[in-house]
């Protein structure tokens, strides 16, 4: 029905509840009664309340009995005059929730023997068809589905359908929209329909890796598929796409080590990879002509096109993924998949949003889509079919691709319980999986306790959370250039450095205690967002020689490195890696974006230096303390003059002092008795010793982290 053909307008607002919208200029907004009906049943609505809201008259009414939400419904005022009865707020209830949740595993497309299942979850929906079309010989068909229980419709086809392209028909409030499967798993190039594909074809076993014993026995590398190999030095044949990120053995023109076994050189357990599921932003059949991030989530179960040899090949992208991971996994290396479920591209095309209308996203007190986000609109996590799909999709990456971990991104949008679940998932079927994310309290409609913030931390202990008082403390305040932290000489931080160095686990005293346990802390100081650690340093040091900007940036990466928690490196880091000042580079070029290869070789020296902090994490337990009782115990704060920090670790087996220097001034301090040798100093660091110490008396570098260890 046109709104134009509407006298008035009526909306299901709760299970019993319509809401009817009288204009002003029809009978002055008056109307001494109500009734809707469907199939010529009626049912009389008592209104019970009416007020005036700007050129309207809103009546609140009430009905008995049921509502069948397979039935088009009517609703007749006393002037003769009709609106059809649209599905409104009562898809945000909880009754709605609990009539419609649906426990199966098979939403999407199922194969079973020789037949093909198709399953679309749509309660709201009076009418849902599937429509085919094979591109092979043009042939297109419309098929009814058939209604179950749940509001799940569904139909069985019992021939071939392989590379067949399908969507969904639906109608809702009288109106019928397209939409591709929200479950799809194979997509045509740029996602434009769901492709049917026999996942059989590509399995393959899954290669072990070591096991992760806890969190902190993880050392993080994030980075991007095109970013990783795009640059023309990287020695890879398949630049910017799933096959080169997972070639072995490539080479610079320098004959320097680049890529995946890069990497497995430096020491790294796991690579985390900026979003791959099926992302808008980048043309997939023309991908070297824009760039993107790949935080514009499409299709959450399929993955991006524009990293594959042919797009228009729906396995292409599958099984060169699988690839990828396989290789990694070959090296004994883990793959985290950075994941976007905090939001969609654009709200009105999805197909969440075709198919139940405002159900997926939640809105604020006066009815509209929220935005804590920032990209307008918040997927509604805490709603029953909102967290399974999110719990389906995480198992599907599990099952399917053999994911390793888990970065969600902007986690605070995301609900605690939700959450929670996604961490049981993973447990029953993954023991070890990674699970960490970004616990920024965001302006969205959902309580404060609920929220999976930092603030909620021990509400979630199983998830790790970017500390972003690591990051300010250390580096300083990321908003501001040239704000400097305590690695580049602020001598006001030495007690939050201490802090954050033993873990943000309260370890001087309570009130400062950010997380219960140090595996739930990720340490970093750059990431993808914002300008890397060298682009702040010119801002701050813009008239320092670039050995002294090297110095700091070094001190500041290795106390990501060697502190308490899960290191969390950005690619590139380790070799002062540049966006030439650009502080947002979502969708800047690859000469921005690439990591540059030559760049790794002219810092060769400085690449060694963080391998050899890597090794001395990896030696000595006293840098992977598992727990608060564990640093209370066997960590001493040591009395040194400010701003140097310094810690003692006793432990049965070792005994190491660690000491900063953030200042461009050496120092002299008084070690503790013992025979002391040197680990790391500012220009070397490994497991084996390089000096000893004479004396009880050690002096300081300036802009230096030490690591001694006790003979």
């Amino acid at each position: 029905m046109n709104s134009a053909d509407r006298n008035f307008f009526a909306y299901l607002d709760d299970m019993n509840i319509v809401t009817i919208l009288l204009p002003h200029s029809y009978h002055h907004g008056l109307s001494s009664e109500f009734y809707m009906a469907a199939d010529a049943v009626k049912t009389p609505l008592v209104i019970l309340e009416k007020t005036e809201i700007e050129d309207h008259v809103k009546y609140i009414c009430q009905f008995d009995g049921e509502y069948l939400f397979e039935k088009s419904y009517w609703v007749f005022d006393a002037h003769g005059g009709k609106t059809d009865l649209q599905i409104g707020a009562v898809i945000r209830t909880e009754a709605f929730d609990e009539k419609f949740y649906y426990k199966g595993n098979d939403l999407g497309v199922t194969f079973l023997d020789v037949q093909i299942w198709f399953k679309l979850w749509a309660p709201t929906a009076t009418g849902v068809k599937l429509k085919l079309r094979s591109t092979a010989n043009g042939y297109s068909e419309i098929i009814k589905m058939r209604r179950d229980d749940f509001g799940v419709w569904s139909v069985c086809m019992n021939r071939d359908l392989e590379f067949y392209q399908y969507s969904f028909l639906v109608l809702v409030n009288q109106e019928w929209r397209e939409a591709v499967d929200p479950y799809v798993k194979a997509v045509t190039a740029n996602g434009e329909q769901g492709v049917i594909v026999n996942l059989e074809k590509t399995a393959r076993p899954r290669l072990s890796i070591p096991p992760l014993e806890n969190p902190v026995e993880a050392i993080i590398y994030e980075t991007h598929i095109r970013d990783f190999t795009i640059d023309d030095n990287s020695g890879v044949k398949n630049k910017g796409l799933y096959l080169g990120a997972g070639e072995l053995d490539t080479k610079s023109m320098d004959d320097e080590v680049t890529g995946l076994s890069y990497v497995k050189e430096l020491g790294i357990t796991h690579i985390e990879f900026l979003p791959f599921n099926d992302f808008a932003g980048v043309d997939e059949l023309n991908p070297a002509e824009q760039y993107n991030w790949g935080y514009n989530p499409l299709h959450f179960n399929t993955p991006e096109g524009s990293y594959s040899t042919d797009p228009f090949n729906p396995y292409s992208r599958i099984i060169e993924l699988k690839k990828l991971i396989d290789q990694i996994h070959s090296i004994g290396l883990g793959v985290i998949m950075d994941v976007v479920f905090n939001h969609v591209y654009i709200r009105e095309q999805s197909s969440f949003e075709k198919i139940v209308p405002g159900y997926y996203f939640r809105h604020n007190e006066i009815g509209l889509p929220s935005n804590g986000t920032g990209v307008g609109n918040d997927v509604a996590s805490e709603r029953k079919m909102v967290r399974k799909f999110i719990l389906d999709s995480v198992r599907y990456w599990l099952e399917e691709y053999h994911i390793d971990g888990f970065r969600f991104d902007l986690m605070g949008i995301l609900d605690v319980t939700t959450m929670n679940e996604v961490r049981k998932t993973c447990d029953r079927l993954s023991k070890g999986t990674l699970i960490i994310g970004e616990g920024w309290n965001l302006n969205t409609p959902l309580p404060v306790g609920q929220k999976a913030t930092i603030a909620n931390q021990a509400k979630i202990p199983g998830i790790g959370q970017f500390n972003d008082k690591f990051r300010d403390t250390i580096k300083g305040s990321t908003f501001n250039l040239f704000d400097k932290g305590f690695a580049l000489g602020n001598e006001h931080l030495v007690d939050a450095a201490m802090e954050v160095i033993t873990g943000s686990i309260g370890f001087t005293k309570k009130s400062t205690r950010i997380f219960n346990n140090p595996s739930q802390s990720v340490n970093y100081v750059e990431c993808h967002d914002n300008h890397t650690l060298w682009d702040k340093l010119q801002g701050c040091f813009s008239d320092a020689d670039p050995s002294e900007r090297q110095r700091y940036h070094r001190l500041a990466t290795g106390m990501v490195i060697l502190s308490q928690g899960i290191p969390f490196l950005h690619s590139g880091q380790e070799f002062f890696r540049t966006k030439q000042g650009d502080g947002n580079s979502y969708r800047s070029p690859d000469n921005i974006n690439k990591l540059d290869w030559e760049r790794k070789s002219k810092n060769k020296e400085n690449v060694e230096y963080i391998k050899g902090l890597i090794k001395i994490r990896q030696k000595f337990s006293c840098f992977r303390m598992r727990t608060s009782e564990e640093i209370r115990t066997h960590i001493q704060a040591l009395s040194f003059p400010a701003p140097i920090v310094g810690c003692l670790y006793q432990l049965p087996q070792e005994e190491l002092i660690f000491v900063i220097n953030p200042t461009s001034k050496a120092q002299m301090i008084t070690l503790p008795e013992g025979n002391w040798g040197i680990l790391a100093n500012h220009k070397n660091a490994g497991i084996s010793l390089k000096d000893d110490i004479k004396s009880q008396e050690y002096f300081v570098e300036p802009i230096s982290l030490n690591v001694l260890l006790k003979k």
